[in-house]
């Protein structure tokens, strides 16, 4: 195992409140193998999303967008739920398993567009429209989720919207990027939250177009995260996971990709004699790179499996109250077949 003595009871709980571990891992052992082994002897599962790095995609158990892995999260038998992901997918994972031990590598792993709307502040909005419905993102809190009516992701989010009648006013929190895509698309007038994802605003039309001009006969395709300007590029627009179908089933050979650039890794290995080429953003920035998802490492996977620690628990009202608008998601999307 590690040539490191094992954390002291006080330095994992010091380890556990600065939110990950450190390395203490061996370098010449196996971290596939290492993982595979404590999965067995833990009876543990491993949910990563499309946006993590390659190995991390290669040592989970599921790989999936938001409405796939919350979907895996409800049905796992697993023992201990290891989230490769960021901290509210943790938390989607933990409202619908409280009896299981959630755990996340790197609970500083957060995400942008949850940050831009906490949850005293969204109350004090909601307040202001009576009357409204709440359609809430998946990429929120659970504290914005049990103010909502209903969640949604990017693969569900145009059937659960419709599902409402058209008379009935809607808030749609907290991407107004989505939400301004779902209301052009659908005819709605929700109201807007006005949050955003950082990796989904810094993509450049300018330097798309540039790409357009270098690779005539790439498809362009883009998650509705993305600004207007940006869309209004796109061949083709869906979620991470319908993005991904279509550029493996599309008869066309190569593809721009304007979303987190995690996605080209199973692209890539889906399609092998397909090329998919990340979008650019503006400058010469890494910024198509989520770095909250990138906070999360094969070590610290390792570490975080075999200490079972950082773990993530919340309050069980909240929880409750997070788990009705996930659960009528979750009931949505499996009428619709998605």
């Amino acid at each position: 195992m590690s040539s490191v003595p094992p954390f002291s009871p006080a330095q994992l709980a010091l380890s556990n409140h600065l939110g990950f571990l450190p390395a203490d891992a061996d370098p010449r052992l196996d971290l596939f193998e290492e993982i595979a082994k404590l999965k067995r002897e833990k009876n543990a599962v491993i949910l990563a999303h499309y946006y993590q790095d390659a190995d991390i995609q290669d040592v989970a158990d599921f790989v999936g967008d938001s409405l796939g892995l919350a979907q895996q999260a409800e049905k796992t038998t697993a023992d201990i739920i290891l989230f490769a992901g960021v901290h509210f997918m943790a938390e989607t994972a933990k409202i619908l398993n409280p009896s299981k031990k959630v755990i996340l590598p790197d609970m500083n792993a957060g995400c942008s567009l949850a940050d831009t709307c906490p949850p005293m502040e969204f109350a004090n909005f909601k307040q202001q429209y009576p009357g409204h419905k709440v359609v809430s993102y998946v990429n929120c809190s659970a504290a914005i989720k049990a103010m909502s009516d209903v969640i949604v992701t990017s693969s569900n989010a145009e059937a659960i919207v419709g599902h409402f009648p058209a008379d009935q006013p809607l808030i749609f929190a907290p991407d107004k990027n989505l939400g301004a895509y779902l209301n052009k698309k659908l005819g709605r007038e929700m109201v807007l939250w006005n949050g955003s994802c950082m990796v989904h605003e810094v993509f450049s039309r300018k330097r798309i177009t540039e790409l357009m001009v270098r690779y005539p006969d790439a498809a362009i395709i883009a998650h509705p995260e993305c600004e207007s300007h940006v869309l209004e590029l796109a061949d083709f627009i869906g979620s991470t996971t319908a993005l991904l179908n279509y550029g493996v089933n599309s008869p066309k050979q190569s593809f721009i990709v304007v979303t987190e650039s995690g996605i080209l890794h199973e692209m890539r290995r889906r399609a092998p004699h397909k090329t998919f080429i990340a979008a650019p953003s503006e400058g010469h920035c890494a910024c198509n790179n989520c770095p909250h998802m990138k906070l999360n490492t094969l070590e610290k996977i390792y570490t975080c499996l075999r200490y079972e620690l950082p773990e993530l628990t919340m309050d069980e009202t909240t929880r409750q109250q997070a788990l009705v608008p996930i659960q009528l998601m979750l009931e949505i999307s499996k009428k619709a077949g998605l």
